[in-house]
């Protein structure tokens, strides 16, 4: 375990707003707290600023909102916006769909290593249980609790930490609602790609880049746990492209995107 000076947590959502106040009422309860909560909105309506706004005033750290214009799925664009934002030498970035176990950030603080990026997982919650969450704004959900699937995802046990670390330089399995690297690294990679619009694989694409900057894939379980609200999956009308764009930047080893972080304005 190294220190981690300042860590931000980054929270990309998109028009759900309950959801998106249940995660960061599970933020709020973290035993120890990021030094500021950035949440990436692609373009959400009113309701989600309503709820921001309310919460602000009373959350334990501040919580900046980057929100840009919705014209369809720009979630790399506002990623790369959200983390221009950040002060944080390490981020660590999740979706606003998610659950977070009281421990979450402390588990997300011991794993970081200078030259890895983290890739967690997240245990699953059924339809039902989803409903009754929103509409109760309970957050406390763990391994016994009814209604969550994958429950293996769901363990968490520190003195076995290390037995549910593995390294691995490919990029598979990689996902942003779980997902922690140095700031410096995201920097050196030029952020997300933003030729990626619509949903699919943005986050494996970053991984890739990092891979071939000698950055090892840390994977981790047994901590940092989250629990993922059901719902219907995302039209993937650019998956078949957005995956060329990985094979490409497989074959051809690059480093950095050209349409990325430094690309913003």
């Amino acid at each position: 375990m190294i220190s981690v000076p300042a860590t931000s947590l980054i929270i990309a959502t998109y028009n759900w707003a309950e959801a998106l106040r249940c995660c960061l009422l599970s933020v709020a309860r973290q035993k120890i707290l990021p030094l500021e909560v950035i949440i990436a909105d692609d373009g959400s309506d009113a309701g989600t600023r309503a709820i921001i706004t309310q919460i602000q005033e009373t959350f334990p750290v501040p919580i900046i909102h980057v929100w840009h214009e919705d014209q369809g799925f720009r979630k790399t664009l506002i990623l790369n916006k959200a983390i221009a934002r950040s002060k944080g030498d390490y981020l660590i970035q999740i979706d606003g769909d998610v659950l977070l176990h009281p421990l979450f950030v402390k588990d997300h603080m011991a794993a970081a290593e200078q030259g890895t990026f983290v890739r967690g997982s997240r245990a699953r919650i059924n339809a039902s249980r989803t409903a009754a969450l929103l509409t109760s704004r309970n957050t406390d959900i763990g391994f016994y609790s009814y209604g969550v699937c994958n429950r293996l995802n769901a363990i968490r046990l520190p003195v076995f930490r290390s037995l549910g670390q593995r390294r691995e330089m490919v990029s598979r399995n990689v996902r942003g609602s779980n997902l922690a690297y140095w700031k410096e690294d995201f920097l050196r990679v030029n952020g997300y790609n933003n030729a990626l619009s619509g949903w699919g694989h943005e986050d494996e694409e970053l991984a890739v880049r990092f891979i071939n900057n000698d950055i090892i894939k840390k994977i981790v379980k047994l901590s940092a746990v989250q629990f993922h609200f059901y719902h219907q999956d995302l039209p993937r009308l650019n998956e078949g492209y957005h995956s060329q764009i990985i094979q490409n930047t497989l074959v051809t080893k690059a480093k950095i995107c050209l349409n990325g972080y430094e690309n913003l304005y």
